[in-house]
């Protein structure tokens, strides 16, 4: 998504996502998820982080796994309620992450959005920890402003969107 930026809709002249972090109960298993099934590869981490952790990288964004301290304390939560906290990502073939998601035997919950006749097809399903992913089909409704900017959606643009590749 492309959006025309000026100093009033943009203060920090913020120009992306560059990563989000999620704290864990356990750094291998959390890095394993999101690499073995939505694709992000590890990546180097400074040295100089005196706590255990990982980094992955992906899709344009970067992932910063943290150890909990209290990991016994965390509780993960095991209802999968799409209205959660989540992060969510394009994905080229909806069958094909479902018939994935089976096949690694990750259980899922299925939504779908419409909007004046277009719809968005969504999965829902959690990390190790419980932290919810959305994998979608949100391109199909274009991003329209509510006041004041000028939005365009990618694929009406032409631009080369930076969406995320499942690949298995």
């Amino acid at each position: 998504v492309k959006v025309m930026k000026d100093n009033k809709s943009n203060p920090l002249r913020l120009s992306s996502l560059n990563h989000i972090s999620l704290v864990c109960k356990s750094v291998e298993e959390s890095a394993d998820f999101y690499h073995r099934v939505l694709g992000f590869i590890p990546v180097k981490r400074p040295g100089s982080l005196k706590f255990d952790g990982a980094w992955l990288f992906g899709h344009g964004i970067g992932i910063h796994i943290i150890q909990s301290e209290a990991p016994h304390k965390m509780i993960k939560k095991t209802v999968i309620d799409p209205k959660d906290t989540h992060i969510s990502f394009q994905c080229e073939s909806m069958a094909t992450v479902e018939k994935k998601l089976k096949q690694m035997g990750i259980d899922w919950v299925r939504a779908r959005v419409e909007e004046g006749g277009v719809y968005v097809d969504q999965l829902f399903f959690h990390d190790p920890d419980g932290f919810m992913i959305e994998i979608c089909n949100c391109d199909n409704i274009p991003v329209v402003p509510l006041a004041g900017e000028v939005v365009h959606a990618c694929s009406v643009l032409r631009l080369p969107a930076q969406q995320p590749q499942i690949s298995f």
